[in-house]
């Protein structure tokens, strides 16, 4: 148990916004802010709930999306991933602001739980919750949880958890569950070779551009030797390839970065299970679960 469980909890408020923030203002302020932050998991963090209703989908970014991915594109149906992408910005506006408490720069994708639960046509109107759910420690740092929501009308349809770690020493490690190190492979179907633009092309369609995924000048200040994927793309592709039911429940956890140019294996298995290991089928880069909603 955690001195955050302890405490009291604060008031949560809810802020409606009139439109999709702007990116470049948030990441140059979470980059700036950065330097900053003392992250710990017992640390305050923002209990605002972010609402931008009357939210509709551009049609040509979320084409660039699925081509990007591995998506059919001109279905009037949002893929299973594409709402995280509708968020990314509200969560920006909260993971950059002087009262999140960890350093957006550096800060690791660590994995997802999704819940569709209906087809979401991409003509329809939407309305997006996004809201800080807490901090826990993790031993290699502190991680903090995103939670997205999206509503059409009163109804909700998709809803997201999202782990971040901001790595730093630790005092205290917590409990780990027993290690299931490095599981025999699922039976492979298929190799892709990656080219060097996949994190300038995803990043361009999901604006989410983080100095790792664009060059590798920008990568190597955080420890890479060349730019990496997007741990959301490879999810994304691994599902496009996989296929999901209309109500779905997935959970995806990002094991190790995919450097790029490589080559990776996507290995599925027929109980839901898919995972993306690298070419010679040996390190695990991502390992899923899909299956239909409810269970």
């Amino acid at each position: 148990m955690t001195s955050e469980a302890s405490r009291a909890p604060e008031a949560t408020t809810t802020h409606t916004l009139t439109g999709v923030p702007a990116l470049p203002p948030l990441l140059l302020r979470g980059a700036l802010l950065s330097p900053l932050k003392r992250p710990r998991p017992d640390a305050d963090f923002p209990r605002t709930r972010l609402v931008l209703p009357g939210l509709r989908v551009d049609l040509a970014r979320l084409a660039a999306y699925e081509r990007v991915c591995g998506f059919p594109t001109g279905a009037d149906a949002l893929p299973v991933t594409y709402p995280h992408v509708l968020a990314f910005p509200t969560a920006m506006r909260l993971m950059s602001g002087r009262d999140f408490p960890l350093p957006l720069l550096g800060l690791v994708h660590t994995s997802i739980d999704i819940t569709r639960r209906a087809t979401m046509p991409a003509s329809a109107e939407y309305e997006l919750t996004t809201y800080v759910e807490g901090l826990a420690p993790h031993r290699r740092g502190t991680e903090a949880t995103v939670v997205t929501e999206l509503r059409a009308g009163a109804e909700l349809v998709w809803e997201s958890r999202s782990t971040y770690l901001a790595r730093h020493r630790t005092a205290e490690h917590p409990p780990e569950a027993p290690s299931t190190g490095n599981p025999e492979p699922l039976p492979t179907h298929a190799r892709w070779r990656l080219a060097g633009d996949v994190g300038r092309r995803y990043g361009a369609a999901s604006g989410d551009r983080n100095p790792i995924h664009l060059h590798p000048l920008t990568a190597r200040p955080f420890g890479f030797p060349r730019t990496i994927a997007h741990g959301m793309w490879t999810v994304a592709r691994c599902l496009a390839e996989h296929g999901t039911p209309d109500a779905a429940v997935v959970r995806a956890d990002f094991r190790a970065p995919v450097l790029l140019p490589g080559t990776v294996a996507y290995g599925a298995g027929e109980d839901g299970r898919f995972e993306l290991r690298d070419g010679e089928g040996r390190r695990l880069h991502l390992s899923g679960e899909v299956g239909p909603y409810p269970a």
